[in-house]
């Protein structure tokens, strides 16, 4: 589950005690892997609290609430119960002069349930040979390094033209196989690695059986999540080779 912390300063406390918040940042983050993310904010009085009332947009320079308590930073933590965020932020030096705020993420989104059903997409689309739904799961401005053509495709409408090319030199359906996909999701970028089987027969009528090594980014795009790189390896094939020509 995930923990954020909101690192709460006061103004009054005197700092000059304070441990450095560096080797926090290594162990929980570098040598623990608890650690996603985090952030300082910049001081409460370089705030903007906006308010909107009766369809007017009222700004007021400064924080939300005049108090000695302010949020000076957050720290997003993956942990397997709230004991053990309290754990983490017990350790984090601010504790010692401020307080440290732990609240839990609403768990009503299942990221890594949805990049696997983005991954059964491109199964599907692959059995059915339909490109529309493949480049569905790209983002426009997709980078790939395509098997084929050799070149990192810029955009999508390049890597249709791989993808096009590619069963170009294949006849019927192509049978994907994801023999192992291991995903790691953040708050709104993701990766996976993967070996993907991939068997076709080759318009010249051999039969076509290659493991590729798959390694995807994701980028969270609104209510869903879009591919934005991928990179596969892929055993060397004079046929498909010689398809290109």
């Amino acid at each position: 589950m995930k923990y954020m912390l909101l690192v709460c300063g006061d103004d009054t406390a005197d700092a000059s005690g304070m441990a450095p918040v560096e080797p926090w940042v290594e162990e929980l983050g570098a040598e623990r892997g608890v650690r996603l993310h985090g952030h300082r904010l910049r001081l409460p009085a370089e705030a903007v609290t906006v308010r909107v009332r009766d369809g007017e947009v009222l700004r007021t320079d400064g924080p939300f609430a005049e108090t000695k308590e302010y949020v000076a930073g957050f720290d997003i933590l993956e942990c397997d119960t709230m004991e053990e965020a309290v754990e983490a932020a017990a350790k984090h030096p601010v504790a010692s002069i401020g307080a440290m705020e732990v609240r839990a993420f609403w768990e009503d989104e299942d990221p890594e349930g949805e990049i696997r059903r983005l991954d059964a997409e491109l199964t599907a689309a692959a059995r059915e040979r339909d490109f529309d739904r493949a480049m569905a799961c790209y983002a426009p401005d997709v980078e790939v390094f395509h098997p084929v053509s050799g070149l990192e495709q810029s955009g999508i409408e390049a890597l249709r033209k791989a993808e096009e090319l590619w069963f170009s030199t294949l006849a019927g359906p192509v049978e994907r196989e994801v023999l192992d996909l291991r995903v790691r999701v953040d708050e709104s970028v993701a990766f996976s690695h993967a070996l993907v089987r991939m068997r076709a027969t080759l318009a010249s009528g051999d039969p076509l059986d290659t493991t590729a090594r798959v390694t995807t980014g994701y980028r969270a795009a609104g209510d869903r999540w879009q591919i934005v790189h991928q990179h596969t390896s892929v055993p060397f094939h004079a046929e498909i080779t010689e398809g290109r020509s």
